[in-house]
C-alpha cells in the first residue's frame, strides 16, 4: 500500500512538472492514451475482455466513470495551482466523506463517535483551505470538488457486483477518461511536445499504472482494516517530494489541519473496524 501511494504521488509530481507547458486537456488525453493501451494489454492477458458487465452494474459504472472524470479534472487543476502537499492533505478527508455519504445515501449506521470525528476532520480541512492575506484560494475549492467526485467514485465502486472484474472496470474508466479529455482538448489549441514532455507523460502513465497494480495486489491479500491506514503515507510522500522537487513546504496551520484530518480518519477507520468485529462476533455461532 505504501508503494501504491508513492507511485500515485510520483505521478502527481510528473504531471505538475508539465503545468503551464502543455494544456491540461491535451496532457490528460496523452496520458490517458498510454494508460489505456497498457491497461488493455493487461486485461487481455488476464482474459477479462470477454467478460460481460451485468445489467445492474452498467448504471453504477456510469456514475463511477463520472466520478473518475470529475475527480481527475478538479484534482489536477488544483494540483497545478497549489502545493502538492496541500491538495494531498485535503484528499485525506476521503474516509470521512465516504462514511458520511454512506450514512446519508445508503442509510449506513454512524454512531456519535464517528460523527464527531467527521465534524472535527472537516474543521481540519477548513484549516487547510482557509483564506490567506490575499483572500480565499479558489483552487482549494477545486480540491474539495475533487474529494466530492472521488467519494462518488468510491461509493459507486462499492455497489459493483463481484461478477465485474476490477481490471475491466479500470479499462472502461481509462477509455472514458481518454475520450472525454480528448474531446475537450479539441476546444483549444494543441502545442508541440518535446522529448521532455513525452518522457514525463510516459513516466506519469507508468506511475499511475504501477499505483493501481500495487493497490490491487494488496487488496487481494491484505485485510482492509490493517492496510487502510497506510494510505495516509501518501501525505508523507507529498510532503517530501514537494519539498525536494518544488521547494514547497506547508505552513504550520496547514500542517496542524492535515494532522487533524489524518487523526480523524484513523479514528473513523478504527471505529469501523471495531464495529465490524463486533458484528462478526454476533453472527458467529454460539459454542455448543
Amino acid at each position: 500500500m505504501m508503494a501504491s501511494m508513492a507511485a500515485f504521488t510520483v505521478n502527481d509530481i510528473f504531471m505538475k512538472l508539465m503545468a503551464g507547458d502543455v494544456p491540461l486537456f491535451q496532457l490528460l488525453f496523452m496520458r490517458g492514451a498510454l494508460t489505456t493501451i497498457a491497461v488493455a494489454f493487461i486485461a487481455w492477458r488476464m482474459g477479462v475482455l470477454t467478460n460481460r458487465i451485468p445489467r445492474h452494474d452498467i448504471g453504477v459504472l456510469f456514475w463511477r466513470t463520472i466520478g473518475e472524470v470529475g475527480a481527475t479534472y478538479f484534482f489536477l487543476t488544483a494540483l497545478f495551482n497549489m502545493p502538492i502537499a496541500n491538495i494531498t492533505a485535503i484528499l485525506q478527508a476521503l474516509p470521512l466523506t465516504i462514511t458520511l455519504a454512506a450514512a446519508l445515501f445508503f442509510r449506513d449506521a454512524v454512531g456519535w463517535r464517528r460523527m464527531l470525528a467527521i465534524v472535527v476532520g472537516f474543521c481540519g480541512v477548513m484549516l487547510i483551505v482557509r483564506p490567506d492575506a490575499d483572500g480565499f484560494n479558489t483552487y482549494a475549492l477545486y480540491g474539495l470538488a475533487a474529494v466530492a467526485f472521488v467519494t462518488l467514485r468510491d461509493l459507486s465502486t462499492r455497489r459493483l457486483s463481484k461478477e465485474t472484474p476490477s481490471m475491466l472496470v479500470t479499462l472502461v474508466t481509462s477509455v472514458a477518461v481518454m475520450t472525454c479529455f480528448g474531446l475537450a482538448s479539441l476546444t483549444g489549441d494543441w502545442v508541440p511536445v518535446g522529448f521532455r514532455e513525452i518522457g514525463l507523460t510516459v513516466a506519469a502513465a507508468a506511475s499511475i499504472i504501477g499505483g493501481y497494480l500495487f493497490s490491487v495486489m494488496v487488496m487481494r491479500v491484505g485485510e482492509i482494516s490493517f492496510i487502510a491506514p497506510f494510505r495516509y503515507t501518501g501525505l508523507i510522500w507529498a510532503l517530501v517530494l514537494g519539498w525536494l522537487v518544488f521547494g514547497e513546504w506547508p505552513d504550520g496551520i496547514t500542517l496542524i489541519g492535515a494532522g487533524i484530518v489524518v487523526a480523524s480518519g484513523l479514528f473513523t477507520l478504527y471505529r469501523e473496524t471495531r464495529l465490524g468485529l463486533k458484528k462478526s462476533s454476533l453472527r458467529a455461532p454460539r459454542p455448543r
